[in-house]
């Protein structure tokens, strides 16, 4: 008999060991390979994003006076005008206007360099010619070329000039946007989620809507862009490129996962919390809002925060909306046009300066950044409203 049950049942039992082993061998190179790909892709572009928060200046002396409000480029020759940005060489009419004391005066000033001059003092790609590059070279052997955080980055807007060009107006844009997006999606979403889960009757027509609910937080991001165009620009007229168009558009994708999400912690909540409820007396509403609503408040403001995270790096709905244009300036207002994050590092991809990759990855780290933040908002407030309630 021992030996019968050694044959039977051991080389089963080695057998269903060694399949373990396999699977956790093979689960454990899945997740590595997950970690290596996320640490190779943040490696990258903390390398690459990580000089766009810096800028080349280079010290110029420059006599103001008069005839230099009219044609600023006549103080500067030929090869001075390689190296110092243009766009910077055209503000000097604004700068003289500002501060009228400078006029007639001769002064060592530090100006932006031009975007060529940036990348090979970064050593990085560029197409300077060598006698420029020997130029630069002794600039900066005499201190007269330096490298400092670019407020510019977070200062301006969109430009066609590669050093002037700032990621500014965008992340207003996408404040704004996602502001309207907020008081649109949240408050409906989480009251649509509370009148399904307590209120609704369970009959076929809420079924029917329950399923094309979870049906639409599952389709692709893009078709909302094209009910956001038929329904906010084309039929009810609202300004195009305007973040008031961005926002209502991205409240309709994420209605439905914050709809799913409110009802999953809506369903969270024991059934025990409502027969007490009715066992005391109370109605059905007070015994939503006084202890069903509390109990699920937690998982209903984390769906909705991963909701907007979500809506922040959305790009094709906001480019078929129209938000992908050049804004130089901040919106001051939601009707006004304006640039999101998403689409500027789109745009900023495209380009074909080096200057503007350092820039792409620059732009990605401010949206990464932002996203963690918000992730980890979610997270504090589930947690602490956890341990309250």
């Amino acid at each position: 008999m021992e030996k019968q049950e050694d044959y039977f049942y051991i080389p089963q039992l080695e057998k269903r060991n060694k399949k373990a082993k396999r699977f956790k061998w093979i689960t454990m190179s899945a997740a590595s390979f997950s970690i290596f790909f996320l640490i190779f892709f943040l490696a990258d572009i903390i390398n690459k994003g990580v000089p766009s928060f810096t800028q080349s200046y280079v010290e110029v002396e420059i006599t103001f006076d008069e005839d230099l409000a009219s044609n600023p480029y006549a103080a500067f020759t030929r090869d001075e005008m390689r190296i110092i940005s243009r766009a910077w060489i055209r503000d000097i009419p604004n700068q003289m206007r500002e501060n009228p004391a400078i006029v007639g005066t001769t002064q060592k000033i530090w100006a932006i360099a031009a975007a060529e001059v940036d990348q090979y003092v970064k050593e990085h790609k560029n197409r300077l010619e060598d006698n420029i590059k020997t130029i630069v070279d002794g600039m900066v052997e005499e201190g007269k070329i330096e490298t400092r955080f670019s407020s510019t980055f977070f200062t301006t807007g969109d430009s066609k000039i590669p050093e002037n060009a700032g990621f500014f107006s965008a992340m207003v844009g996408t404040v704004l946007t996602i502001l309207v997006t907020m008081v649109i999606a949240v408050p409906v979403g989480i009251m649509t989620a509370i009148y399904l889960e307590e209120f609704a009757p369970d009959n076929k027509f809420t079924q029917f809507i329950e399923v094309n609910i979870n049906n639409l937080a599952a389709i692709p991001s893009i078709l909302f862009g094209l009910l956001g165009l038929a329904i906010f620009i084309n039929f009810f007229g609202a300004p195009r490129s305007s973040p008031i168009v961005g926002g209502m558009t991205l409240a309709l994708m994420a209605l439905p996962i914050i709809i799913v999400s409110s009802k999953a912690a809506l369903k969270s909540v024991p059934a025990t919390i409502r027969q007490a409820g009715f066992g005391l007396g109370l109605t059905k509403w007070q015994i939503t809002r006084d202890h069903v609503l509390p109990l699920a408040l937690p998982g209903m403001l984390t769906g909705s925060i991963i909701a907007l995270a979500q809506a922040i790096g959305e790009t094709a709905p906001l480019i078929i909306v129209g938000m992908i244009a050049f804004v130089p300036e901040p919106a001051t207002s939601i009707f006004e046009a304006a640039a999101v994050m998403p689409a500027q590092i789109y745009t900023w991809s495209g380009m074909p300066e080096g200057m503007y990759i350092e820039k792409t990855a620059g732009g990605i780290i401010v949206l990464l950044s932002i996203l963690l933040a918000l992730n980890s908002i979610a997270i504090y407030f589930r947690k602490k409203y956890q341990k309250k309630w």
